[in-house]
């Protein structure tokens, strides 16, 4: 019965690591994501802007008359 009882808390043990583990790993894939999420947001503002300043704006678009002294 000893070396049942040994093994079954080596069993425990490893269970309980194991949990601890998970849930660390856990913690950690949460942050990436929300920094992935984030990340992806940014680059969404950047290309945005980016178009924005490709186009041309109204104020070019309107032809002003040459200076007086052409």
């Amino acid at each position: 019965m000893n070396t049942i009882e040994h093994r079954l808390t080596e069993l425990e043990a490893k269970v309980a690591f194991q949990d601890e583990t998970i849930e660390i790993l856990n913690e950690e894939l949460k942050a990436h994501q929300q920094q992935l999420a984030k990340m992806k947001r940014q680059t969404e503002l950047l290309a945005e802007k980016l178009k924005e300043a490709q186009q041309p704006s109204l104020m070019s678009q309107i032809q002003e008359p040459p200076p007086p002294h052409y």
